[in-house]
């Protein structure tokens, strides 16, 4: 079904609905909308630290420690 067929079958379910059932469902939406939105900025995040150059540096340090170092092997 595409988007605004669906739009349209729920705004007639929701005319159909009493006020407290509507505002229940309006309630739901703004919940899913809000999760989307964080969700949406998590990725962005994500996006954004996997590209950062910050930790650019640690990829080229020396290993200054081996497993002979170890005093307990387990």
């Amino acid at each position: 079904m595409l988007k605004e067929s669906l739009i349209h079958k729920t705004l007639n379910n929701l005319a159909r609905l009493p006020h407290d059932k509507v505002r229940e469902v309006a309630d739901f939406a703004d919940f899913i909308l809000k999760k989307y939105e964080e969700e949406v900025l998590q990725k962005g995040i994500e996006k954004l630290v996997s590209q950062s150059k910050t930790y650019d540096f640690l990829k080229n340090e020396e290993n200054l420690y081996s497993v002979e170092d170890l005093k307990e092997k387990y």
